[in-house]
């Protein structure tokens, strides 16, 4: 049996142990080719930043990519994709619009970075359909309190679409990583619809605290509590209480195709939690269908 049969077997027997239809994935990546081997390339030299290898285990083909989240039981996930510099957002967009258009499990998804027509291609976005946006703050290099951005986290915030943010220092720091500049953004826009990746890694009670303060603050479980992240970020035994009385703001994340393991290792992560059946229900299937309503739709339609 390869790789890819026991993670489906091993998925499909969770999803019906927990009588769930499948899981929704809110932090996936689908780029443009040419950007997407520019990434690789970062995981494959990215040992010397942490000191451990990051072998890519889904290194496919698009389609081939596409039809193992499929095979694995995922029902919704999103194509998390990111400028470094102005001029790229556009771009990316158009680009994330017809990979949605042509992939209809896809959540559309968008971007943003702080330049002078960031408002208009936000609000394009927006009104062309798009289901969530990331921002990722390490590799973007900027401050979400750029004045350049405002206009464009208010139409965020008016029309409640999620935004999936990198915002935490793993794997390495960076100038506006942390709970601080995202902490500033949120008490100017306190109802954003913000999703911490990677569950704020390391700062994890600091984005915790935001989660708590915040009723539209969201927590993705990209690669924590993986042996792979425990290892370098282990999450605190004692916010386990705090994790699990946040259960309806928990969202399964996995970084597919990025991940150094099989994506049944993310579910089984979870599951040894020992937070309980409900939790881990609302964590791989129910807190992303209630925020993407279009899912429970598309399974009953």
């Amino acid at each position: 049996m390869s790789a890819a049969d026991t993670t489906r077997q091993l998925a499909g027997q969770l999803a019906r142990r927990l009588g769930i239809p499948g899981f929704v994935d809110v932090h996936t990546h689908f780029m443009p080719q040419n950007v997407l081997d520019k990434v690789w390339a970062y995981f494959d030299a990215v040992g010397p930043l942490t000191g451990v290898e990051w072998p890519i285990t889904y290194r496919e083909e698009e389609d081939r990519r596409v039809a193992l989240l499929r095979e694995f039981g995922v029902l919704a996930f999103t194509s998390m994709l990111y400028p470094h510099r102005a001029g790229m957002a556009p771009w990316l967009n158009a680009w994330a619009a017809g990979f949605a258009a042509r992939t209809p499990d896809c959540l559309h998804t968008a971007t943003l970075y702080p330049e002078p027509d960031a408002t208009s291609y936000v609000g394009t976005a927006i009104d062309d359909g798009a289901r969530v946006f990331k921002v990722h703050l390490q590799v973007g290099g900027f401050d979400p309190n750029d004045p350049l951005l405002d206009a464009g986290w208010g139409l965020l915030a008016d029309a409640g679409t999620p935004v999936v943010v990198h915002c935490g220092s793993g794997p390495a720091p960076g100038k506006f990583t942390g709970p601080g500049p995202v902490g500033q953004l949120l008490a100017r826009h306190p109802r954003l619809r913000l999703i911490v990746a990677h569950m704020g890694m390391p700062e994890y009670a600091d984005f915790l605290d935001l989660a708590e303060r915040y009723e539209g603050v969201h927590l993705d479980t990209t690669m924590a509590f993986t042996d792979f992240s425990e290892r370098l970020a282990p999450f605190p035994a004692a916010e386990l209480p705090r994790l699990r009385a946040l259960g309806d703001r928990i969202l399964l994340g996995s970084d597919f195709p990025n991940i150094p393991y099989p994506y049944v290792h993310q579910l089984h992560a979870l599951e040894r939690l020992g937070l309980g059946d409900d939790w881990l229900r609302r964590v791989l299937y129910e807190n992303g269908a209630a925020l993407f309503p279009q899912v429970s739709q598309g399974i009953h339609s």
